[in-house]
């Protein structure tokens, strides 16, 4: 199995565990409280979108993933999504290990 496929499988499991946030706003609060451990953001989102999450996250200092879809990352939580946030440090943890990993 490809790291592509266990971030997904991970973060529906993250998703399942009730430890994500999606949303724009939600995901907003918790990158400016400094709770979300990593953050997805689909590469299909709009223009205006991706460079508002780019920039908080930047600032923030929050891992930001725009290695997938908006289709993929609503699959993998079973939702129709195109931001979510990890807020638990096993699951980031874990996460940015098979994403940023080379």
């Amino acid at each position: 199995m490809h790291n592509k496929q266990k971030v997904l499988n991970l973060l529906g499991l993250a998703q399942r565990a009730r430890k994500t946030t999606t949303g724009e706003n939600l995901v907003l609060k918790k990158i400016q409280k400094r709770q979300a451990q990593l953050v997805f953001l689909a590469s299909d989102s709009g223009n205006a979108t991706q460079k508002k999450f780019i920039d908080k996250c930047r600032s923030y200092d929050t891992p930001l993933s725009v290695d997938f879809t908006r289709a993929e990352l609503s699959v993998a939580i079973g939702q129709a999504r195109s931001i979510i946030a990890v807020t638990d440090s096993g699951f980031g943890k874990r996460l940015k290990s098979l994403l940023f990993s080379n």
